[in-house]
């Protein structure tokens, strides 16, 4: 476990987007109402405003707004999140600019309220798998831009509706509310898909009933009661079209043949607007004043005590880190801080769990790059451990992750302090 306090945010989205100007405002509105921090948004070739639309919520410090290019560039986006802010954020999200994280099992509560409820009932949960419930087009043929989605589409596909469809090119589409997006501990994810993530070992994804789910993208029987994602697909006839003419950033692509499979309008639930109005008549923000007090005071007080786990070394080291670089003319304190985390790394190796030796393999780069005596330490458990983690990944038959820890061991032969 981790002190949550260390953490910059208790929970931030990831997500990518190609033209989706004319939605964002109101979805980031809605997340931050629903009690996100922070947006870590990949911006795929837009043409249309986003810079502008954007820019508030950047200079507020709520985004943090990078340019990736090119086609299929989801999974580096998402890769890439976890890669350079897993230490920042106690939870982060992946989802598109279409879906809306909606909790209902807690009456006003934000979505990390009934996360934390539903993992906290297992140790080995590293994420929350949600069910789609899809959301129809209302009979909507034009784009009414003068109101938001959640006002216009108020009309959605039964909950277990579930279904497949041969398109005219022979691909066949799993239809439905059965597909997945995840919440999750980024410190625990080795890899992230679109719809799921592969754990370090011996942890997995969870539904919302707490059970646990093998990494594919949808899943049986759907569960939606607790929390669900708001997928507005669809929304007019017009905006569809518009959509799959433009493309996105996975290799999934959709044609017009499809509007009707993912037009469904059975039952009517506006229960989204009215969570909306709830959470905002309570709605606040941490100041950054606060943030920086919280967790300087956090980082002080876990360095200072008993000794800690890897995990929450780890991010003590990174956040160290973060605020010598935010506050200069501190930054020998800092230093001092980013020091005492090595040391209680090192404390943690002793006894390390199989995910945790992935934990701290896979950090152990940006370790190494730090100007400190304890480096040469940590390089020399290092070695220790990478041949029981070579014999693990060869006995799993994980090829990618057998070449990643040849790669390091490399890496570590070469360390020069």
């Amino acid at each position: 476990m981790v002190d949550k306090k260390l953490f910059l945010h208790d929970l931030a989205v990831v997500a990518i987007l190609k033209d989706e100007g004319r939605y964002l405002k109101e979805w980031l509105d809605y997340h931050l109402l629903a009690g996100v921090e922070h947006f870590y948004l990949y911006n795929n070739d837009s043409s249309d405003d986003y810079e502008k639309i954007v820019a508030p919520y950047v200079q507020a410090g709520l985004v943090t707004s990078t340019n990736i290019a090119g086609k299929l560039s989801l999974f580096p986006a998402y890769n890439d999140a976890i890669k350079r802010f897993k230490f920042f954020n106690r939870y982060m999200a992946f989802i598109d600019l279409d879906e809306f994280i909606f909790p209902k099992s807690k009456l006003g509560g934000g979505i990390v309220e009934v996360v934390d409820e539903i993992l906290s009932r297992n140790p080995n949960a590293a994420g929350l798998s949600i069910h789609w419930q899809e959301f129809g087009s209302n009979g909507h043929e034009k784009a009414d831009y003068s109101r938001g989605v959640l006002e216009r589409f108020t009309r959605r596909a039964r909950k277990d509706f579930y279904g497949r469809f041969t398109d005219s090119r022979g691909i066949t589409h799993t239809l439905g509310n059965v597909h997945l997006k995840i919440v999750a501990n980024p410190r625990l994810i080795k890899k992230s898909s679109v719809h799921y993530a592969i754990y370090f070992e011996n942890f997995h994804a969870v539904d919302e009933n707490c059970t646990p789910l093998i990494p594919n993208h949808y899943a049986l029987p759907i569960v939606a009661d607790k929390i669900a994602i708001n997928h507005y697909r669809c929304k007019s006839k017009e905006e569809f079209e518009k959509k799959w003419r433009r493309g996105n950033a996975t290799s999934y692509t959709i044609n017009a043949e499809l509007f009707p499979h993912f037009d469904n309008n059975d039952e009517f639930d506006d229960g989204i607007l009215k969570y909306r109005v709830t959470r905002s008549e309570n709605f606040s923000l941490e100041s950054d004043g606060q943030r920086f007090g919280r967790v300087t005071k956090a980082l002080i007080e876990n360095l200072s005590g008993a000794e800690i786990s890897l995990e929450a070394a780890l991010t003590c080291r990174a956040l160290s880190s973060y605020l010598r670089e935010k506050f200069p003319n501190d930054a020998e304190y800092w230093k001092i801080c980013e020091a005492k985390s090595l040391e209680a790394i090192l404390k943690s190796l002793g006894k390390l769990t199989p995910a945790e030796a992935q934990i701290f393999i896979r950090e152990l780069p940006n370790l190494l790059s730090l100007p400190y005596p304890a480096v040469k330490n940590l390089r020399d458990a290092a070695l220790q451990i990478i041949p029981q983690l070579r014999h693990f990944a060869r006995m799993k038959n994980d090829n990618l992750g057998y070449m990643e820890l040849d790669y390091l061991h490399d890496l570590l032969r070469n360390f020069k302090e």
